[in-house]
């Protein structure tokens, strides 16, 4: 069985407050786009419950703590699952503030609830998840919402930006979320990320912010340099995901830009 586990772009992203946990309160509308990994799970007959393989883009670390072996895991400690061999095909940029690890990980376990029919529930599933990513709930079916919390507590939003056009850059450049948070000074947005979605797209540039952009901005210039340089080729809005490193822009009609030495990515919605 096969799926396509997709990316998300953060639109604004408000640093509410430090919790007591060390963790901090965000507000954000997290938007899937039709950027994907591809997902494999196939039944084997070796020995090992598992076995986990990738291909596209590199993935760095070991291939035993992947987020789908995590998910795999979450869900095997519950129900019985035969042996399978699990193939992730990257293609989704990480390191890019997109969720596509958080992406992998849910979408695994939404596979598995259907390729073995678990009968889990979207509540459950959400459940199941969560303890592996802050963002992975909102995979789980991967709607437009508002989010708060650490970005776990999810609201459906009335947002459609259907017809517009996506054009994401993600330079070469690895952003510390760690780092980005340290030029963060918390506090309430002037304008509600919730309320300003509702607004004409044309109307979000001064009003839709993400508080990451002033620190990771002043430290890497070049990712500065894109967002403006998406402006100057017609997009209505742009802004960072995430902590970075990627910056998308939305515009009417497809934008002729180049980004040289960067990953660039263009759909309509």
């Amino acid at each position: 069985m096969i799926i396509l586990p997709n990316a998300k772009i953060n639109l604004g992203l408000s640093v509410v407050e430090r919790r007591p946990d060390g963790y901090h309160n965000l507000e954000t509308v997290f938007y899937p786009i039709p950027l994907h990994d591809m997902l494999e799970v196939v039944l084997t007959d070796g020995p090992e419950p598992y076995r986990f393989s990738s291909s596209g883009l590199a993935i760095a670390g070991d291939p035993e703590k992947n987020i789908c072996v995590k998910a795999y895991r979450r869900v095997s400690e519950r129900y019985p699952i035969p042996p399978i061999g699990i193939c992730l095909h990257k293609m989704v940029p990480m390191g890019a503030g997109l969720g596509g690890g958080s992406a992998d990980g849910a979408y695994m376990v939404r596979l598995l609830n259907d390729m073995f029919d678990l009968k889990m529930t979207d509540d459950e599933m959400r459940r199941m998840v969560a303890p592996i990513g802050a963002d992975c709930p909102f995979f789980v079916d991967a709607r437009p919402a508002y989010a708060t919390g650490i970005g776990d507590r999810l609201e459906p939003v009335g947002l459609d930006l259907g017809g517009w056009w996506l054009t994401l850059v993600k330079p070469d450049i690895f952003v510390s979320t760690a780092e980005a948070y340290r030029g963060v000074t918390p506090g309430r947005p002037r304008h509600s990320v919730r309320d300003v979605v509702g607004l004409p797209v044309a109307e979000w540039r001064d009003r839709l912010v993400n508080d990451f952009e002033q620190t990771v901005f002043a430290l890497h210039p070049e990712i500065a340099g894109i967002k403006r340089k998406l402006y100057e080729c017609g997009c209505v809005y742009a802004a960072m995901s995430g902590s970075g490193s990627s910056v998308f822009g939305l515009s009417a009609q497809q934008i002729d830009a180049d980004f040289p030495d960067c990953f660039v990515w263009s759909g309509k919605l």
